[in-house]
């Protein structure tokens, strides 16, 4: 007897984990149903024991096959490749139906005629028709493409080979009484689908409008405005219009695509119109620009438009007039800085043009209308002020601007671009941009460019210039601006400059600026590079025109991400400056724990708001405990000698030489054997005589050197008579650190460089030493070390602008070669200052032993290669992970105690203010983000307004000509108003946010330190 089993009933056997798993299939999975039982065989007189024991049996079974049948569905669910594939010979096979007539009737579809034999490619449908229906449905298609059946498979053919003819001037359907042919019968349009042979007929009436009028009332764009033969639609304009601002395709690139859409089999002969293409590109941009910018309902014309005035703006920035008051003088001097200006000034060097055309002959549409400086007035500055030279750069940052003139301007017209952007918000400003030419001041022509975006500003009070080489180029600005401007460098950049500048320039540290980095003007460039291959073979005008195109569009989707860009910003923020502020809050209550604190606390924060006024001031972000160099030791030691000497308690074994000088000159004969062991390590079997030469005369010269020294030397140390004489070894004396690369010194030689000097660190734990000479030597060996990290941290740096330098600006074999050898110099000396550093650091561990000396390893580190890295380098770790090399926050080692105390109050005062910076930081960034959303829908209210007045502006002859001035202006006020209405929607609850905000700006101006709970 048998037993129908409901597998659902397993559940009474299972767990409900494994019951809820069954449930769900009870559906078809590729077409099959899986059944909800099974037939499971069962004795009759079988035991209840041994009937479960069976079912338990059968829902295990079950169980796995369920669980692959899951995993099954959900790959094919998960993966629409694998189900594709699996249909992918249906797919094949309905593209090849396609190339036959169907399963539709082979009568005409239209009116029923059995010589149907003609199908449209552009057309919904593909049912067949007779050439009269054909020509009927494409009176007004008339670029649409046909194809006609014979011979068993459909041919090309073209509605003119049918004798379709396109009648412009009047309604559809109808025919001009006196038309009139295009040239030769014959026309040209070029459209997305194809470039097309057409018939056409301008409409010769009495009244008639100009033939380009009745071309462009089409929505066709003539090549030119006297006797057309070639037009182009809006689709095609607007589509390239669009794809080279997104995927930056060139015009060439695109009309060879739209030519092969015309014909790919290379049997046809297509009409070559590219020159004709390019420039009815070039005018439809134009066009298109002034459309924008309401030039079309100006009165008096396009010829009026002034300097800049077809850009588009930021409605973030302070406009006086706009979104700010006209003039700030009724604003509380405390509250002036919320209206400042955030300017970013770079360079791009990709942006090149070669010596095509003049700009007589190509002056451009928009001379001076949009992003670009007006070239006539721009030459004629630089032309008057040619006769200044650009100052060398005293930053190790700048190489790159030192070695501007170095790169290859052959044949080129414009070496890059030189641009101002609205740091805060990534968008050009008008008059922002300019051309750079070889042989001309970087800053004579960043002078010009600047200040004509910045006429634009001139009620501003106050303006936050960053720019990579502002410590350079704010130098002598003062002497030619009355505003108050301020000098920033931006982040990324400012790890690459001397300590000094990052400091003084940094935008983490000083008030009023908020979150802003700086680096605004390079996300600009990542997406302008793109075009940079094809810009450069353009006739300067036209190339001038290309790009103010592309930054136009760059600024009109940054305006319309400015809801969700500052929606993001101000939430990051918000929490950013609660976890800031809470942590600057735990740690002033661990200061404040004793009365030495507190006191500490209210003369910091004095100190840093002094500064925060007037940088003049003592900046206390800066360590005030110096390293002492090598030099200055020397210096101190001799003087150290000088008194000895007046005091009568001279040691000096040598009339000429003292103890000290011993010492450091050891160390220099050290230097100098390491040097040399490098550079004869760089010698090849192809190495010149010459060079050869150059390393003996080095090496004999060190011989006599160290000859003469250590005749000194055993006046001093005797028991080294011996160690010379027996060739002795010491066991650290010619070893290595693997990690720094430099060559070791061969043990059994007996060339200069190989020859050890047998200093006090080197043989104390052999023989005894005098304390004197080991106190000589432990204090130029503390500052060797200091020296040999500022020298390591210096190579960093410009190792790190080297390589930046060459990945951004070079090309070329030649060039690539020169600047990696420099590279390498550059390498060559960070590998000598390690060494230098790992000698001085284990000397100092002997000598530590012998004089009892302790705490200085805590500071001065074992330095390996991977620490050996720029401020700004993970380190292959996440930017949460990621710990900055202790090389770059090392300072001046305590001589005592007291000292030791004075370095951690100092460590502590200088992590405060940045704790406090940090926090400040946030606290204004939320300020600018509020005051930037205010002036983003006052900005959007005012443009409504703008446009809006325009509708009675000027009021056109013709009824129609004026419906369509008042329909553009009503369309482009909608548009604002659309967009004032999602942001204000999207930013609902920050109203919310701006009252807690100024609540707590209230409470923390009365006490500086309360707290307030924001989110």
């Amino acid at each position: 007897m048998c037993f129908q089993i409901p597998l659902a009933h397993l559940h009474a056997t299972s767990n409900a984990t494994e019951y809820m798993l069954l449930i769900p299939l009870g559906r078809s999975i590729y077409g099959q149903h899986i059944l909800m039982g099974h037939q499971l065989a069962l004795p009759q007189n079988s035991s209840s024991a041994s009937t479960l024991t069976s079912l338990r049996i059968l829902g295990t079974s079950l169980r796995t096959t369920l669980h692959s049948l899951i995993q099954s569905l959900a790959t094919s669910q998960d993966d629409p490749i694998r189900i594709w594939t699996s249909e992918r010979q249906t797919y094949l096979d309905e593209f090849i139906r396609l190339e036959g007539r169907g399963d539709t009737c082979h009568s005409c579809h239209n009116c029923g005629n059995s010589n149907a034999v003609f199908r449209c490619e552009d057309c919904f449908s593909v049912a067949l028709y007779c050439q009269s229906c054909v020509m009927n449905l494409h009176q007004n298609m008339p670029l649409h493409r046909l194809k006609r059946w014979y011979e068993g498979y459909f041919h090309p053919t073209t509605l003119k080979q049918l004798g379709l003819r396109i009648q412009l001037g009047h309604s559809a359907g109808q025919r001009c009484r006196k038309p009139k042919p295009a040239f030769d019968d014959d026309f040209t349009v070029i459209d997305v689908h194809g470039i097309h042979d057409v018939t056409l007929d301008f409409c010769n009436c009495e009244y008639a409008s100009s033939h380009y009028k009745q071309i462009l009332r089409t929505r066709w764009f003539p090549a030119t405005s006297t006797d057309p033969r070639t037009a182009a639609t809006f689709t095609v304009l607007e589509h390239f219009h669009l794809l080279s601002f997104e995927s930056k395709v060139s015009a060439f690139e695109f009309y060879h695509c739209v030519a092969r859409r015309s014909d790919n089999t290379g049997v046809k002969s297509i009409k070559d119109r590219y020159s004709v293409f390019l420039r009815m590109m070039a005018e439809w941009r134009n066009l298109k620009a002034l459309k924008r910018a309401g030039r079309g309902h100006d009165p008096a014309g396009v010829s009026a438009t002034k300097e800049g005035e077809i850009v588009v703006l930021c409605p973030a920035c302070p406009h006086p007039g706009k979104n700010v008051p006209e003039t700030l003088e009724d604003v509380s001097p405390g509250n002036r800085w919320i209206y400042s200006l955030f300017l970013a000034i770079d360079a791009n060097f990709r942006l090149k043009q070669r010596l095509v055309s003049s700009d007589d002959r190509d002056p451009g549409l928009s001379q001076g209308w949009g992003y670009f400086v007006k070239e006539s007035n721009y030459k004629a500055y630089l032309q008057e002020n040619a006769s200044l030279a650009q100052e060398k750069s005293n930053c190790v940052s700048h190489n790159a601007v030192n070695m501007a003139d170095t790169k290859s301007s052959k044949g080129l017209a414009a070496t890059g671009v030189g641009t101002v952007v609205c740091a805060r918000h990534d968008m050009r400003l008008a008059n922002g941009v300019g051309d750079l030419q070889k042989g001309k001041s970087e800053y004579l022509n960043m002078d010009y460019i600047v200040f004509s975006a910045l006429s634009r500003f001139s009620s501003i009070p106050s303006v936050n210039f960053s720019y990579d080489i502002a410590c350079q180029w704010h130098k002598k600005l003062w002497h030619r601006v009355t505003q108050q401007f301020r000098f920033f460098i931006p982040k990324f950049h400012l790890a690459a400059h001397v300590a000094a500048c990052q400091m003084t320039f940094s935008f983490n540290w000083s008030p009023y600026v908020g979150r802003t980095d700086g680096e605004a003007p390079e996300r600009g460039w990542a997406d302008i590079n793109c075009v940079a291959v094809s810009t450069k073979e353009m006739a300067p005008g036209t190339r001038r025109d290309v790009l103010d195109d592309h930054f136009g569009d760059w600024n009109w989707k940054k305006v319309t991400g400015l809801g969700r860009t500052l929606l993001r910003k101000i939430t990051d923020a918000a929490y950013a400056e609660r976890d800031h502020r809470h942590a600057l809050a735990d740690l002033e209550g661990s200061i404040e724990q004793s009365e030495l604190g507190a006191a500490s606390l209210a003369a910091w924060t004095e100190e840093v708001i002094a500064w925060e006024s007037d940088h003049t001031k003592p900046n206390p972000f800066n360590s005030q405990s110096q390293e002492m160099s090598q030099a200055a030791v020397c210096l101190a030691l001799i003087q150290q000698d000088t008194k000895d000497l007046e005091e009568g308690s001279s040691i000096s074994l040598h009339s000429e030489v003292t103890p000290s000088i011993l010492i450091s000159t050891g160390l220099d004969i050290k230097n100098a054997q390491r040097r040399l062991r490098v550079d004869n390590a760089g010698l090849t079997q192809h190495s010149t005589n010459n060079q050869q030469t150059k390393i003996l005369i080095r090496r004999n010269a060190l011989q006599r050197r160290i000859d003469s020294w250590i005749d000194i030397q055993v006046l001093y140390m005797p028991s080294v008579a011996r160690f010379h004489a027996t060739g002795l070894s010491v066991s650290d004396e010619g070893t290595i650190d693997e990690t720094t690369g430099c060559p070791k010194a061969k043990l059994d030689s007996i060339k200069a460089e190989d020859i050890p000097l047998f200093l006090p660190s080197s043989i104390c734990n052999l023989t005894t030493c005098d304390a004197k000479l080991l106190e000589v030597e432990w204090s130029l060996h503390l500052a060797q070390a200091n020296d040999a990290l500022e020298e390591c941290r210096s190579h960093i740096r410009l190792r790190h602008q080297l390589l930046r330098f060459k990945a951004q600006q070079i090309r070329g074999q030649s060039l690539n070669t020169r600047a990696q050898k420099t590279i390498q110099a550059v390498e060559d000396r960070l590998i000598l200052s390690h060494k230098k550093y790992s000698c001085a650091r284990r000397a100092l561990t002997h000598l530590s032993r012998q004089l009892d000396r302790v705490g200085w390893e805590r500071k001065l580190l074992p330095l390996k290669k991977s620490d050996l890295r720029p401020m700004g380098d993970l380190g292959g770790c996440t930017q949460g992970t990621a710990i900055m090399s202790w090389i770059w926050h090392v300072h001046g080692i305590p001589s005592d105690n007291g000292d030791r105390f004075q370095d951690s109050r100092l460590a502590l005062r200088i992590e405060w203010c940045k704790t406090r910076a940090r926090r400040n930081r946030w606290f204004e960034e939320i300020q600018l983000l509020l005051e930037e959303m205010r002036r983003v829908l006052e900005f959007l209210d005012w443009q409504t307004k703008w446009w809006e007045a325009r509708v009675t502006l000027r009021v056109a002859e013709q009824s129609e000509d004026n419906e369509g001035l008042v329909a553009y202006a009503k369309r482009q006020a909608a548009i604002r108003r659309s967009l004032s209405a999602k942001f204000r929607a999207s930013w609902h609850h920050v109203t919310a946010l701006r009252l807690m905000h100024w609540q707590k700006k209230v409470l923390l101006l009365m006490h500086p330190r309360v707290e307030i709970s924001m989110i």
